[in-house]
């Protein structure tokens, strides 16, 4: 988890930077890219080609991540015509950052992000934020949070350790989608952060009922480890790329694993997983070499 002093300090480089370049870090977070990914998994099907989209870490605010810039995102998606959209959590804005912006209203952010138009449809999972703003939801220790009811009222499928079967020119696969990892406030452990999640990913698999391929949508990267080869790929959002990266690098990533899972795709073990630079930010309005994106994923392309 990124301290307070980790993430002035981060953001301290970011504006070094943006002094050299004329404000870059700044203007960074109010651009929007697409990058894509072409890869073919082990075992993945003959004749099934897949076309996905990711988008992670809205965290919508105004000005920032307002909800003309959200309508902007959805068109770009739009225009690339997937087969099937995944949304990968963090909906909302974080704590820090609602100290220097207004929040757009759930029933807002969701309506918009219902006007994706994918034949496959539209997949959610929640992120830590979206468990986090509700301390009702903290005290409980259990769901539903805001951001999953809007989800939900907007018709958007919302997965919470759950899979659903699709199919595309007769060739099925599985979507799954893993319940948030840090869903509750983290308690210190001789002296580290733990964090408690709604997460069940033997629980979640022991859905699937055949051979197809699956495809897993979590937030946060950490359980990669514990994915097995049965998941041909897993995508993940959570991190920002770091948010500030100087030369490749970045100085703070909220992962146990450090930077081992920061950014972009990484292949252990024969398996596979990408990682969305996200679209929004948090703690600061700042990017620094992780340029907003959309994630495209051709898969057996």
């Amino acid at each position: 988890m990124i301290t307070r002093r980790q993430l002035f300090q981060g953001v301290g480089t970011a504006a070094i930077g943006s002094v050299a370049l004329g404000g870059y870090a700044l203007a960074e977070p109010f651009g929007t890219s697409v990058t894509t990914y072409k890869l073919t998994p082990p075992g993945w099907p003959p004749g099934l080609s897949l076309r996905l989209v990711a988008l992670a870490d809205l965290h919508a605010c105004s000005p920032w991540m307002d909800l003309e810039r959200i309508e902007g995102i959805v068109a770009q998606v739009n225009a690339l015509k997937p087969d099937c959209a995944m949304l990968l959590g963090d909906y909302v804005v974080g704590a820090r950052l609602s100290k220097y912006s207004n929040p757009v209203a759930h029933r807002d952010w969701a309506r918009a992000l219902a006007q994706l138009k994918a034949p496959l449809g539209v997949h959610a999972v929640l992120g830590n934020h979206d468990w986090w703003e509700d301390p009702q939801v903290q005290k409980n220790r259990c769901g539903p949070t805001p951001a999953g009811i809007a989800i939900q009222e907007a018709g958007i499928t919302l997965h919470e350790n759950t899979c659903v079967r699709l199919s595309k020119d007769g060739k099925p696969f599985w979507l799954a989608g893993l319940g948030d990892q840090w869903a509750f406030w983290p308690s210190k452990k001789r002296g580290e952060r733990v964090y408690l999640g709604v997460d069940d990913l033997p629980g979640t698999l022991s859905l699937v009922t055949d051979d197809a391929p699956v495809v897993l949508m979590v937030h946060e990267p950490d359980v990669f480890p514990r994915v097995p080869e049965r998941v041909s790929l897993t995508v993940a959002g959570h991190t920002h790329g770091g948010q500030v990266r100087i030369l490749g690098y970045a100085p703070v990533v909220p992962s146990r694993f450090g930077s081992r899972y920061a950014y972009g795709h990484v292949v252990e073990d024969n398996r596979n997983l990408i990682v969305s630079g996200g679209l929004g930010c948090s703690g600061l309005p700042v990017r620094f070499g992780s340029p907003p994106e959309i994630v495209m994923i051709e898969l057996g392309a």
